[in-house]
């Protein structure tokens, strides 16, 4: 088995296919658009000191940065760490 390890401080995420409706209900599918994901689990960490986010995070990062790559039939993104903005972080309401 193979698996993707990110080097120096760079994050491997797998972007979430996020659906899009029209004011109407229809469901655009996700080829309908040209923008990337901005949001995504992490999948694997670099070599990163100080880190706040861990394997299973889902985050979101700039709109322009990284790499896309397709690995054994998935897509990924390769993220420069610094250029993750926040970690979605799910509350139980009181």
């Amino acid at each position: 088995m193979k698996e993707l390890i990110p080097l120096n401080e760079n994050v491997l995420i797998s972007p979430e296919k996020i659906e899009e409706k029209t004011a109407g209900g229809i469901i655009l599918p996700d080829t309908a658009s040209d923008e990337k994901p901005l949001i995504g689990v992490v999948k694997a960490i670099g070599n990163i000191e100080n880190l706040e986010i861990s394997i299973g995070d889902r985050v979101i990062f700039k709109k322009y940065s990284g790499t896309d790559i397709e690995f054994e039939k998935e897509e990924f993104v390769v993220v420069p760490y610094a250029d993750i903005l926040v970690k979605i972080v799910e509350m139980e309401e009181i």
